[in-house]
């Protein structure tokens, strides 16, 4: 076979390379000035600066015209501004009591007015800090939106609450009236273990608004296309029924005992509430909105009594918890025996048996956990279910405030650092209680009857309250226990406090290009 490699000798055809440097001309740098025609040469520079000076002009704008030092560099403290605007949406539908409370010993005037969420006449009306407002609504097919302006809309606070003392609805049941918003979690029963458990979705603004709804369970995230993409139209209430229909999860969640349910808007916001129907004579409640996701909770309100006690977590993120838990009760804080420390998977919800720790006490839960989490409570007792969320310490600045007190009335306060003392005021519109003090011992929780104010018409007669931790206590949390009967006819409902919203914190401005791009 022929060789077609071919032969190659070594430097062959190969030259050298021109080492010798090259050389380069001087160039000609003389100007015939009589050639050269000045008025064209300072219309170019003219342009050459003026885009120039846009182009700083640019920079200044970008980066601050005050400073060209790094962005960031504002303070952290920022500055509170006083609220002067607020909106609320009460549910409706069902009929019951709407009240409302606001705030006392403010300066300043404003305007309260509720009114039908798609529009009509002002159902209740105030005008001046300190009053309160409340009416019977019959059942309809329209929420109804707070809306408030001035000083009075600084600390308000709206609820709704019902009472059946017969019927397959039999129950009593209350509900924080909804701020819209654009994220909302709720912790509750699925449909497994709920006859019924509807979301109300209510758009307060004038245009179209679009939520997605996802779900997690006891076996983990309930993956799902259905529930995307859920429209409301302006100034109206959807409800979706969550396991019944396709927007409301369908098939997917049909079999969750426990659910952590999650509404988030692509467009527009929306105040949301969740209504939970146990079963014939089984109890109704409202689910309260939970805290967001953290690694430390407090968790108050856990009613005295006999029946079930059951603590609620929920896992959002990716990875497994470990939680450490705490119960707060009357004779002081302890680990419950057997249950000190809690392994929750990651994206699911757990549920903690608390009956044999807490006895029937009253107590608040205290949580530690290596990842943030979500927690709340369930609770059985006579024909009725009530439920409770983690809540924020209440301030001085941020006072507790409840619009609707009355059959028996009672505050589950807990202390869980420091020794704390809580100012108790009942108001209505005849008139204020004289202020009553109660102290909570470091690591325990007390529970207070509440008492009407004076000129109070009989038991069913609603009036307010206002929770104001004194100077130098630690921090406070707390529930609103409302109810009415006895033994098997006992019905309850179990009201989280949150701090009144006075202030919003507005952040130091800084050099930093964020500040002039739109959100």
């Amino acid at each position: 076979m022929r060789n077609l490699k071919p032969k190659l000798k070594l430097g062959a055809n190969l030259k050298k390379p021109n080492l010798t440097k090259p050389s380069f001309k001087k160039p000609n740098l003389k100007v015939d000035v009589k050639n050269v025609n000045l008025e064209k040469v300072l219309r170019l520079l003219t342009r050459r600066y003026a885009t120039a000076a846009l182009v700083l002009v640019a920079l200044a704008s970008l980066y601050g015209a005050a400073s060209f030092s790094r962005p960031g560099e504002a303070s952290e403290n920022g500055r509170a501004a006083f609220i002067t605007t607020a909106v609320m949406v009460c549910p409706g539908h069902e009929g019951g009591r709407l009240a409302m409370q606001s705030l006392p010993d403010r300066k300043g005037g404003g305007s309260v007015a509720l009114t039908p969420t798609k529009g009509g006449p002002a159902l209740g009306a105030m005008s001046a800090p300190g009053q309160g407002w409340d009416e019977n609504t019959k059942s309809g097919e329209d929420s109804y939106t707070l809306r408030a302006t001035g000083a009075m809309a600084a600390g308000l606070e709206a609820e709704q609450t019902t009472h059946w003392g017969g019927g397959n609805d039999r129950g009593l049941a209350g509900a924080r009236c909804a701020t819209p918003g654009t994220d909302h979690w709720f912790l509750g029963p699925g449909p497994d273990t709920a006859d019924e458990l509807d979301l109300y979705l209510t758009n307060v603004d004038g245009q179209p608004a679009f939520a997605d709804l996802t779900a997690l369970s006891g076996e983990g995230p309930l993956e799902s296309v259905d529930g995307r993409g859920i429209r409301v139209d302006p100034y109206t209430t959807r409800v979706v029924k969550i396991g019944e229909s396709t927007e409301g999860l369908g098939d997917v969640v049909r079999s969750a005992a426990d659910l952590g349910l999650r509404v988030r808007t692509t467009t527009g916001r929306v105040a949301a509430s969740v209504r939970v129907r146990i079963g014939e004579k089984k109890g109704i409640e409202w689910l309260p909105r939970a805290h967001a996701a953290a690694p430390s909770l407090i968790v108050p309100g856990v009613p005295d009594g006999d029946g079930e006690r059951r603590l609620v977590v929920a896992v959002p993120g990716e990875s497994d918890a470990q939680i450490r838990v705490q119960v707060i009760t009357a004779e002081g804080t302890y680990n419950p025996q057997g249950r000190e420390i809690v392994d929750a998977p990651a994206r699911t919800v757990t549920s903690v048996g608390l009956d044999r720790a807490l006895l029937g006490k009253a107590a608040a839960v205290r949580l530690l956990a290596d990842r943030p989490i979500i927690a709340g409570f369930a609770a059985k007792r006579g024909a009725d279910v009530g439920y409770g969320t983690a809540t924020p310490p209440l301030t001085a600045s941020g006072p507790g405030i409840v619009a609707d007190n009355r059959f028996d009335s009672a505050l589950l306060v807990s202390a869980p650092a420091g020794a704390a003392t809580v100012q108790v005021r009942t108001l209505n519109a005849e008139g204020t209680s004289a202020p009553k003090d109660v102290e909570i011992p470091a690591g325990s929780t007390v529970r207070a009857e509440l008492e009407a104010p004076p000129g109070t018409g009989g038991k069913d007669a609603a009036y307010g309250a206002v929770i104001v931790p004194k100077p130098g206590s630690g921090p406070v949390h707390a529930s609103r226990v409302l109810a009415t009967g006895k033994g098997g006819g006992y019905l309850f409902t179990v009201l989280p406090i949150i701090p009144a919203r006075t202030t919003l914190h507005l952040p130091d401005t800084a050099d930093s290009q964020t500040a002039l791009i739109p959100g």
